[in-house]
């Protein structure tokens, strides 16, 4: 049985198939990825698409989450808070240019990740052996875009909706003014800039250029 998955480590929900069927919405499951476990929510049974969905995008679901494993899941979320806010006052003591961005830790508490946004390379080996000491788990440091911090926190755009790069996207386009102007849009930053500070990933859906590019053939992008 096919289900859509809201992760706590994903912005996104994503494919998990379970033998079972009769899961329902809400219902927190554990589900494996290729990093470790993780806790997840239930969001709806999505058997129409069995067979439609590329079998790498979907996740096993290993079981129904018990009330043993919601208490590991709120002691997790305790510590990834601590974590993080540890993690913030020791690279700014050790003056790395780096911003923190989101900590998580897998369900099996086999791996304790740091999401971050850097301007430059950072040299955080010093960090990442006293984190290793502090929490006895590996730990992995994962640099990111502003746009990937965007997509993972999540928000509302000029339009009102929920982020695209939140709510859709797959993955992200090149954006240039030019889409900008083709519309005859105003090139007011904040007018057609979004929450990451970059140009909106919606001005590419009604350019003309790539309109009429679409209408000859495939996209190449």
């Amino acid at each position: 049985m096919l289900y859509q998955v809201q992760l706590e480590s994903q912005s996104r929900p994503m494919y998990s198939s379970y033998q079972k069927a009769g899961l329902r919405r809400g219902t927190h499951v554990i589900v494996r990825q290729e990093n470790g476990e993780c806790y997840g929510m239930i969001l709806d049974a999505r058997s129409f698409a069995q067979g439609c969905i590329p079998h790498h995008l979907v996740l096993p679901i290993l079981r129904v989450a018990s009330e043993d494993d919601r208490k590991t899941r709120e002691r997790h979320v305790s510590l990834e808070k601590e974590a993080f806010r540890h993690c913030q006052d020791r690279a700014d003591q050790l003056k790395l240019n780096m911003k923190l961005v989101d900590v998580n830790m897998t369900f099996d508490e086999s791996r304790l990740t740091y999401l971050y946004t850097a301007e430059s390379r950072v040299a955080f080996r010093e960090l990442v052996r006293e984190l290793a000491h502090r929490y006895r788990i590996r730990i992995e440091m994962r640099q990111v875009g502003v746009r990937d911090e965007a997509k993972l926190r999540g928000g509302y755009g000029h339009c009102g909706r929920p982020l695209c790069c939140t709510a859709h996207l797959r993955q992200f386009y090149p954006i240039t003014v030019k889409m900008a102007k083709e519309q005859e849009l105003s090139l007011n930053p904040s007018k057609i800039s979004g929450l990451c500070g970059r140009l909106m990933c919606c001005l590419r859906y009604e350019c003309p250029s790539r309109l009429k590019h679409s209408r000859r053939g495939p996209s190449s992008e």
